[in-house]
Order: structure tokens, then C-alpha cells, then sequence
């Protein structure tokens, strides 16, 4: 056996003891590596906003675009024919009904309604002498020294005279008509638009254009439109009803309401071109926010459905199996609860069932939640804010 020197000896010795002291090194990493995975692998807390669940009474109702129209339209028009002396009117002014609007030269029709008043107190003048004839002859006829024939003559005489003083009263309550169509006055209150013709002007009665178009827009109209598939809904509310269905109307793009009125027309058929029902609202506008001609949103109060759970929309969460919320359990931990939405406005969601008064539920970051997460209130002071405001009204 040959032995090694010294000095190699010390060498292998050595580098052994190194080996080993590094595997026990690398023993020790994986160790306190595999400690601390664990902890590495633990989700942090998720910063949420959430509100408890409200209960409260939510009025429901339907969406449709309308169209502001005056509640009724007036063109008035010349019903006798000769020159437009006057006008009474200031253009895009208000008038009352009764309202003088024009005057046409009334001398014609002055001329002819003296002229049958003449008439009449001719035929009268006349009747009264045939009446007299008729008088004198009956006493004749009972001392006979008339004939039958005559007296019966001026009977005939007398009624005929009679029928004709009848003839000249209607001439002369037709020739006051006529006069009266002279001053044309205001058939309604409303606003009158632009002069359609100037003073000076020979006018027509077969005229097609008129003189002025008046509005009426207090109380006024909207017309509006909804799918046949919401009649049913506005056939059992008008039956469950004893006041007629309330129209609120809203500017195009906004939320304040510019009137609130009456349902006062579910037209009798659905257009079958369209699929669209026909509505009509009446509102009173003394500050004339509403305006013939103008786009408006309209909504159809359809009744109000009380003591409803109600969430913030942005709670509600949609996936494969239907809607959902998170809601935070005991211990801050958020849990995916399905819910049943019976319908979604202003913001509001209206559940049917999924949920209890009081809940909490997730309404932002939900993105960043899972079923299990821990969750930390981002805003702790508001926690109970939730859906606690007032809804206006519903879809």
C-alpha cells in the first residue's frame, strides 16, 4: 500500500469538509425557501367600495322618445270674401280665445243686411193690409156680401204673406252672419305664429294658407311611442288605476324634468310596420318648458313597487350562469352570491331575490375580487351610504 503525502492528504481533506459544508448550505436554502413560499403564495387584502343592501318603494315605468306637440291647432281662415282692413294680433304673442284677430270690410255685407231688413218691412207692411182684407171679409162673408172664394183667396193671401215676412227674417239672421264673419276673432287661447297675410290683401273664404296659425300650449301634448311588447303592461296598470298613468318628459339629454302630466291616449291599434304603439300625454306648461315641435324623453308611470331590495347597478355582476354580487362576509370575506335582477334604472337594481336588507355587497373593485378574498373598505365612512338615495322613478 502506497501512501499518499502528507501534503495531499491535508488537500483532500479539506476539500471534503468544504462539500459538505456546502451541501448543508444548499439543505438549509431549501428549507427556509419552501418556510417562506406560503407566505409568498397568501393574497393581499383587495381595496372595495361596498353599500348595504336598501329597502325601498321604487316607482316602475317605461322609456320612450316623444315628440312635444300643441294640444290643439287652429288655422284660422277667412269665411267671407272682400279686403283685410285690420289685423289684432302681434306675432308670437299670446291670444285669448274671443280675441279680435282681423277686420275685412264689412260695408258689403252692412248694405246687404239693410237691404233685407227693407224687404221685411215691406212684406210686413204687406201683411198687415192682407190681414185687414182678411178681417173685413169675414165679417162680409157672415152678412152675404162676400163670397166664399174670396175670402178663402185672402186667406191664402195672408199665409202666404206670413211665409215670406219668415223668408226675410232668415235673410236677415244669414245677412247678420255674414256681417259678424267680418271680425274674425280667436277660436282658442294659444300662441299665434307668423302673419300669413298683410292688411290691404283681397281675402278668400276658399283660401288655403289663412291668416295665422294659433297653438294652444298650456295645456300641451306629447306624442311618443312605445314596442307592443310593453302594452300589456300599460293595459294592466290602466286597468288597475283609478287616476290616469302620470308622463314625466326630459330634455334629450338630461335629467330634469320639464313637465309632469296625464295619460290621456293608448291608441287604439299597434302599427304593424313599425311595432310601435302610439301614447299621448297632456302637461300643463304655463313656463312653456315645453314646446311644439321639440324631442323629448318621456316616461310612463306605471305604479310603484314597494318594500324593494335595491343595489347599486355597479354591484351587479354578469357570467355564464346569470347575474351575481359579492358579497363580504363575516371576517371581510367577499363570496359570490347569484341574485335575480327584476329590472335595472337610474342606477338602481331592483332584486328579486338573492339577497336580504342589510347585506353588504361589492360595489367597485370587483375586478380585482375573487370567491374567498379578503377585502378592505376603501372608503370606511361610507359603507352604510349604499343605496339609501331616492329613486325618481323606474323602466
Amino acid at each position: 500500500m502506497t501512501l499518499l503525502p502528507v501534503h495531499r492528504r491535508r488537500a483532500l481533506l479539506g476539500g471534503a469538509t468544504l462539500a459538505a459544508a456546502l451541501a448543508a448550505l444548499w439543505i438549509l436554502g431549501r428549507q427556509a425557501h419552501a418556510d417562506e413560499a406560503p407566505k409568498a403564495k397568501a393574497s393581499p387584502a383587495v381595496l372595495v367600495t361596498s353599500v348595504k343592501v336598501q329597502v325601498q318603494d321604487v316607482p316602475t315605468y317605461l322609456t320612450g322618445i316623444g315628440t312635444v306637440a300643441a294640444a290643439r291647432t287652429v288655422t284660422v281662415k277667412a269665411r267671407v270674401d272682400g279686403q283685410l282692413d285690420s289685423v289684432g294680433f302681434t306675432e308670437g304673442q299670446d291670444v285669448q280665445q274671443g280675441q279680435l284677430l282681423a277686420q275685412i270690410d264689412p260695408r258689403t255685407f252692412q248694405a246687404q243686411l239693410a237691404q233685407v231688413r227693407a224687404q221685411k218691412a215691406r212684406d210686413e207692411a204687406l201683411l198687415g193690409n192682407a190681414r185687414a182684407d182678411l178681417q173685413r171679409y169675414t165679417t162680409l162673408i157672415a152678412q152675404d156680401a162676400a163670397t166664399q172664394q174670396q175670402l178663402d183667396t185672402q186667406k191664402a193671401l195672408v199665409a202666404q204673406l206670413e211665409a215670406a215676412v219668415q223668408t226675410d227674417d232668415a235673410q236677415i239672421s244669414y245677412a247678420q252672419v255674414q256681417l259678424g264673419f267680418t271680425r274674425i276673432s280667436a277660436p282658442i287661447s294659444g300662441r299665434v305664429g307668423a302673419r300669413l297675410i298683410d292688411p290691404g290683401n283681397i281675402v278668400h273664404a276658399a283660401d288655403a294658407t289663412g291668416l295665422v296659425v294659433i297653438n294652444q300650449v298650456d295645456p300641451i301634448a306629447v306624442v311618443f311611442t312605445l314596442p307592443e311588447d310593453a302594452f300589456q303592461a300599460v293595459n294592466r296598470a290602466l286597468r288597475a288605476s283609478k287616476e290616469p298613468l302620470e308622463v314625466r318628459a326630459y330634455p334629450r339629454n338630461g335629467s330634469e324634468v320639464l313637465g309632469t302630466g296625464k295619460l290621456i291616449l293608448l291608441n287604439n291599434q299597434i302599427d304593424t310596420t313599425t311595432g310601435m304603439v302610439q301614447l299621448k300625454g297632456l302637461f300643463p306648461n304655463p313656463q312653456h318648458t315645453l314646446w311644439p315641435g321639440q324631442f323629448v324623453n318621456v316616461r310612463l308611470i306605471l305604479g310603484q313597487r314597494s318594500q324593494a331590495l335595491t343595489v347599486p347597478a355597479a354591484a351587479v355582476q354578469r357570467g355564464q350562469d346569470g347575474t351575481y354580487v359579492y358579497v363580504v362576509k363575516e371576517g371581510d370575506v367577499a363570496q359570490s352570491l347569484p341574485v335575480k335582477v327584476a329590472r335595472i334604472q337610474d342606477g338602481i337594481a331592483i332584486i328579486d331575490n338573492g339577497l336580504a336588507a342589510g347585506d353588504r355587497v361589492v360595489v367597485s373593485g370587483q375586478y380585482k375580487v375573487k370567491a374567498g378574498s379578503t377585502v378592505i373598505e376603501s372608503q370606511p365612512g361610507k359603507v352604510a351610504a349604499g343605496a339609501s338615495a331616492p329613486v325618481a322613478a323606474s323602466r
